[in-house]
């Protein structure tokens, strides 16, 4: 089972494909993931990719392409694999589909995780961070016991600049021009679905497990 997951900042993508690597026994490819292991394991790919990080710039498509190439080479990745935060882009998307052709592999679904922009803008916005420990906190969905004060060092809580309104509605607007377009893309290929991501973790997971396995059977 080859997947993407696509979605909006705060969807919970990541949280999603953690669940989904367990119960499938596939590993959970994010790009971040996937820098660090090349710059860690020295691969003439990681050792450029760092060049760019060091430099605080972009890593170029050609370097994140051939770094995904590298990873889904890897012997793990047989059963399949889930890519989260990879493709960003339409031509990351098309040479996606090259790659997974010279590894005699194939795309399954590209899974799009969505929910309105309100709920995505209260699920960034609510984060507070402790300025002493890094202890991360939820105004909603897992607030500290004393507002405002971190419950494992008794440090401030502050809401960083990245979780500001005018700031993620930026992040979101950026997000979803890039998005919508992949979104086309793979519904061109027939290969789109579509799950809401609101309501309880372990109850969306389960819907996109069931539609998992429906998807299995149509094929």
């Amino acid at each position: 089972m080859n997947l993407v997951l696509l979605g909006l900042p705060g969807a919970g993508k990541g949280t999603q494909a953690g669940l989904l690597a367990d119960k499938y026994n596939i590993p959970h490819i994010s790009t971040g993931d996937m820098f660090r292991e090349a710059v860690k394991n020295e691969t003439p790919l990681g050792k450029k990719a760092k060049e760019y990080m060091d430099a605080g710039e972009l890593v170029p498509d050609e370097v994140t392409i051939g770094i995904v190439q590298e990873r889904l080479a890897q012997k793990d990745c047989e059963a399949g694999f889930i890519l989260d935060g990879f493709p960003r882009t339409i031509p990351q998307a098309k040479a996606l589909d090259e790659v997974l052709m010279e590894l005699e592999q194939q795309l399954d679904l590209a899974l799009l995780i969505a929910a309105p922009e309100e709920e995505l803008i209260k699920r960034l916005t609510g984060r507070r961070v402790c300025q002493d420990c890094g202890a991360t906190f939820h105004v909603d969905f897992a607030p500290p016991e004393e507002e405002g004060i971190c419950d494992e060092c008794g440090g401030k809580l502050e809401q960083r600049d990245d979780d500001k309104p005018e700031t993620v509605k930026r992040r979101l607007e950026v997000s979803r021009e890039k998005t919508d377009k992949l979104v086309d893309y793979y519904k061109r290929q027939d290969l789109l679905a579509k799950i809401d991501a609101r309501g309880e973790i372990l109850e969306i997971n389960q819907q996109i497990q069931d539609l998992l396995e429906d998807a299995g059977d149509d094929n």
